[in-house]
């Protein structure tokens, strides 16, 4: 029986159903609506923050691919996970500027899928890509005659051809899953963008059976390519120790220790947003962290790479003046 009294407004965003529930059509974004009066501020230094994601990892991916002295295994994958971090990053940071300039926040439930769907499949690809990193410089230090032979162009491109094929179809798989859930009541998110936790707490009925295909998943994509890391790892510490040499194990490290604050930057920050308690106190909290390994880890990248990588520097002394030319 239809109820009486409909609000023409309210109707266009909800559909009353037969059983009396109102099934939503369209989530509302709160992002940072607690604090309106800084929203102009806050506009203004995520799109700063944005063009130098673009300028930083663009200017990473061109000096890799024309000088031809990083044409090697480690710089192919940097290339890569530049390219990453760009498409990471323009997932959800152009949809909080545009809320913080409309002071709206409304998106569909199929945008809210598909944001969602790009954030998991991009987040794994890198947790592997990070771990296929790992695994270049412990071919790169614990066996170095065999490392042209190993790590050719085929096995780089096989790498991260797989990194991207092991997650995306789960991660599509995840996302429908979760969006076939029943919605009703609250349509409010409290975060800037469809992540998984959020969402689910507006979804109605049972969704236990969601939760444990979120933790094996979880499990499959976020520890096992961490383990594979701290393996590489600790076999490369290994064999730097052993190194005869101060210099020789000052240089050993220094091939490795940017991409070793990156996989802390980023392992660190999202592993403290996932696993804290689940509490509306820490709502706050959440915000903060999925800020740093959504928006400024990505910042930070080419900032580390560059500022403590010799060949980087000398690519960009090259071509800056070449730049200035034109």
């Amino acid at each position: 029986m239809q109820p009486r009294n409909v609000n023409p407004q309210r109707e266009s965003n909800l559909k009353i159903t037969e059983t009396n529930l109102t099934t939503i059509r369209e989530f509302v974004l709160l992002g940072f609506s607690e604090i309106p009066r800084f929203h102009w501020y806050l506009f203004g230094v995520f799109l700063v923050i944005y063009v130098i994601i673009l300028l930083g990892n663009g200017v990473i991916i061109l000096i890799t691919k024309v000088d031809h002295t990083l044409q090697t295994p480690m710089y192919f994958f940097l290339r890569n996970l530049s390219f990453l971090e760009i498409c990471y990053v323009s997932v959800t940071l152009p949809r909080m500027l545009m809320d913080l300039w409309t002071q709206k926040g409304a998106i569909s439930i199929s945008a809210c899928a598909t944001q969602m769907c790009f954030f998991l499949i991009l987040g794994a690809t890198e947790c592997f890509l990070l771990a296929v990193m790992s695994y270049d410089r412990y071919v790169a230090i614990c066996n170095p005659l065999h490392y042209p032979l190993v790590m050719n162009h085929k096995m780089c491109v096989q790498l991260v051809a797989a990194s991207w094929a092991i997650v995306t179809p789960v991660q599509i798989g995840q996302t429908c899953q979760i969006f076939l859930l029943p919605f009703c009541g609250s349509n409010l998110i409290k975060h800037f963008f469809c992540d998984i936790p959020p969402i689910l707490k507006l979804a109605c009925g049972d969704i236990f059976i969601n939760e444990i295909m979120i933790y094996i998943f979880s499990v499959l994509f976020v520890p096992v390519p961490f383990l594979l890391i701290l393996r590489s790892y600790s076999r490369i510490i290994s064999t730097i120790l052993k190194l005869p040499s101060t210099t020789g194990r000052a240089k050993a490290f220094s091939t490795c220790s940017s991409h070793l604050i990156v996989v802390i930057l980023f392992y660190g920050t999202a592993t403290i947003t996932y696993l804290k308690p689940k509490s509306n106190q820490y709502e706050g909290m959440q915000k903060l962290f999925s800020l740093f390994y959504t928006i400024l880890t990505p910042m930070f990248n080419p900032l580390i790479y560059s500022l403590r990588n010799k060949d980087v520097l000398e690519a960009l002394r090259k071509l800056l003046p070449k730049m200035s030319a034109l």
